[in-house]
Protein backbone atom coordinates (compact mmCIF):
# COMPACT_ATOMS: atom_id res chain seq x y z
CA UNK A 1 0.00 0.00 0.00
CA UNK A 2 1.53 3.05 -0.65
CA UNK A 3 1.96 6.69 1.54
CA UNK A 4 -1.06 8.13 -0.09
CA UNK A 5 -3.16 5.41 0.07
CA UNK A 6 -2.12 5.13 3.98
CA UNK A 7 -2.47 8.38 4.80
CA UNK A 8 -6.55 8.70 3.00
CA UNK A 9 -7.06 5.45 5.19
CA UNK A 10 -6.00 7.29 8.53
CA UNK A 11 -7.75 10.28 7.18
CA UNK A 12 -11.51 8.70 6.96
CA UNK A 13 -11.00 6.71 10.38
CA UNK A 14 -13.20 4.37 11.82
CA UNK A 15 -14.19 6.99 14.37
CA UNK A 16 -14.88 9.87 11.44
CA UNK A 17 -16.79 7.66 9.49
CA UNK A 18 -19.13 6.53 12.79
CA UNK A 19 -19.73 10.39 13.44
CA UNK A 20 -20.34 10.93 9.97
CA UNK A 21 -22.66 8.27 10.23
CA UNK A 22 -24.85 9.17 13.03
CA UNK A 23 -25.70 13.33 12.80
CA UNK A 24 -27.43 14.30 15.16
CA UNK A 25 -30.21 17.69 14.56
CA UNK A 26 -30.77 17.00 11.12
CA UNK A 27 -34.30 18.06 11.35
CA UNK A 28 -34.83 22.36 10.53
CA UNK A 29 -36.69 24.52 12.79
CA UNK A 30 -40.23 25.76 11.89
CA UNK A 31 -39.80 28.77 12.96
CA UNK A 32 -36.06 29.55 13.62
CA UNK A 33 -34.77 32.44 14.68
CA UNK A 34 -32.39 32.94 11.90
CA UNK A 35 -31.14 30.84 9.34
CA UNK A 36 -27.73 30.98 7.32
CA UNK A 37 -26.66 28.68 4.20
CA UNK A 38 -23.02 28.08 3.59
CA UNK A 39 -21.03 26.90 0.83
CA UNK A 40 -17.79 25.58 0.14
CA UNK A 41 -16.60 26.56 -3.15
CA UNK A 42 -13.43 24.23 -2.78
CA UNK A 43 -14.76 20.75 -1.84
CA UNK A 44 -18.58 21.36 -2.75
CA UNK A 45 -20.32 21.19 0.38
CA UNK A 46 -22.99 22.83 1.91
CA UNK A 47 -24.31 23.52 5.00
CA UNK A 48 -27.88 25.45 6.22
CA UNK A 49 -28.06 26.09 10.41
CA UNK A 50 -31.45 27.02 11.73
CA UNK A 51 -31.09 28.41 15.39
CA UNK A 52 -33.18 29.61 17.78
CA UNK A 53 -31.09 31.94 20.80
CA UNK A 54 -32.44 32.67 24.09
CA UNK A 55 -30.35 34.96 26.78
CA UNK A 56 -27.29 34.19 24.61
CA UNK A 57 -27.45 30.73 24.49
CA UNK A 58 -29.12 28.34 21.59
CA UNK A 59 -32.44 26.54 22.94
CA UNK A 60 -32.93 25.06 19.67
CA UNK A 61 -30.82 23.84 16.66
CA UNK A 62 -31.65 22.16 12.89
CA UNK A 63 -29.14 21.18 10.35
CA UNK A 64 -29.12 19.90 6.86
CA UNK A 65 -25.23 18.99 6.00
CA UNK A 66 -24.13 17.70 2.28
CA UNK A 67 -20.54 17.71 2.97
CA UNK A 68 -17.94 14.89 2.69
CA UNK A 69 -17.23 12.38 5.62
CA UNK A 70 -14.86 14.84 7.70
CA UNK A 71 -17.73 17.90 7.06
CA UNK A 72 -20.47 15.53 8.50
CA UNK A 73 -17.89 14.67 11.44
CA UNK A 74 -17.71 17.85 12.24
CA UNK A 75 -21.61 18.24 11.88
CA UNK A 76 -22.25 15.75 14.37
CA UNK A 77 -19.68 16.79 17.21
CA UNK A 78 -21.21 20.11 16.88
CA UNK A 79 -24.61 18.70 17.00
CA UNK A 80 -24.21 16.28 19.99
CA UNK A 81 -23.07 19.45 21.85
CA UNK A 82 -24.88 22.80 20.82
CA UNK A 83 -28.16 22.64 22.55
CA UNK A 84 -27.49 24.84 25.95
CA UNK A 85 -24.21 26.23 25.27
CA UNK A 86 -23.34 30.21 24.82
CA UNK A 87 -22.29 32.03 22.08
CA UNK A 88 -19.11 32.88 23.44
CA UNK A 89 -18.55 28.91 24.13
CA UNK A 90 -19.73 28.09 20.58
CA UNK A 91 -17.24 30.67 19.21
CA UNK A 92 -14.27 29.16 21.48
CA UNK A 93 -14.75 26.16 20.52
CA UNK A 94 -14.79 27.06 16.87
CA UNK A 95 -11.59 28.86 16.90
CA UNK A 96 -10.01 26.14 18.86
CA UNK A 97 -11.47 23.77 16.29
CA UNK A 98 -9.69 25.95 13.56
CA UNK A 99 -6.23 26.27 15.47
CA UNK A 100 -5.52 22.69 15.97
CA UNK A 101 -6.48 22.09 11.84
CA UNK A 102 -3.94 25.29 10.87
CA UNK A 103 -1.72 25.93 13.58
CA UNK A 104 -1.50 22.77 15.61
CA UNK A 105 -3.19 23.85 18.58
CA UNK A 106 -4.38 20.95 21.36
CA UNK A 107 -7.35 19.75 20.99
CA UNK A 108 -10.69 22.07 21.51
CA UNK A 109 -12.02 21.86 25.34
CA UNK A 110 -15.10 20.10 26.48
CA UNK A 111 -17.14 19.85 25.01
CA UNK A 112 -15.42 20.11 21.82
CA UNK A 113 -12.87 17.25 22.66
CA UNK A 114 -14.74 15.09 20.30
CA UNK A 115 -13.13 16.79 17.42
CA UNK A 116 -10.06 15.46 18.16
CA UNK A 117 -10.21 12.80 15.25
CA UNK A 118 -10.25 15.58 12.70
CA UNK A 119 -6.79 16.27 13.69
CA UNK A 120 -6.00 13.84 11.13
CA UNK A 121 -6.90 16.67 8.53
CA UNK A 122 -4.06 18.95 9.14
CA UNK A 123 -2.23 18.18 6.72
CA UNK A 124 -4.88 18.33 3.83
CA UNK A 125 -5.45 21.68 3.84
CA UNK A 126 -8.56 21.83 1.16
CA UNK A 127 -10.49 19.93 3.55
CA UNK A 128 -10.23 22.34 6.13
CA UNK A 129 -13.22 24.50 4.75
CA UNK A 130 -15.39 21.69 4.63
CA UNK A 131 -14.42 20.82 8.56
CA UNK A 132 -15.52 24.36 9.67
CA UNK A 133 -18.34 24.92 7.46
CA UNK A 134 -20.67 24.14 10.05
CA UNK A 135 -19.58 25.97 13.32
CA UNK A 136 -18.79 28.68 10.67
CA UNK A 137 -22.83 28.64 9.90
CA UNK A 138 -23.59 28.74 13.95
CA UNK A 139 -21.48 31.62 14.58
CA UNK A 140 -22.57 33.62 11.68
CA UNK A 141 -26.28 32.67 12.86
CA UNK A 142 -25.50 33.88 16.05
CA UNK A 143 -23.69 37.04 15.05
CA UNK A 144 -27.00 37.27 12.99
CA UNK A 145 -29.69 36.66 15.72
CA UNK A 146 -27.48 39.32 18.07
CA UNK A 147 -27.96 42.09 15.84
CA UNK A 148 -31.79 41.20 15.68
CA UNK A 149 -34.51 42.94 18.12
CA UNK A 150 -36.15 40.18 19.68
CA UNK A 151 -39.56 41.00 18.00
CA UNK A 152 -37.19 40.84 14.71
CA UNK A 153 -36.25 37.02 14.86
CA UNK A 154 -36.46 36.08 11.40
CA UNK A 155 -38.98 32.99 11.46
CA UNK A 156 -38.61 30.10 8.93
CA UNK A 157 -37.17 29.88 5.41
Amino acid sequence: MSKNETDLINLYSSKILKLAAKIPMTNRLTKPHTTVKKHSPVCGSTVIVDIKLKDDRIIEFGQDIKACALGQAAASILGKNIIGLSASQIKKGREQLYNMLTDTGPIPDPPFEGYEPLRSAQNYHNRHSSIMLTADAVVEAIDQCRLMAPGQKKEGK
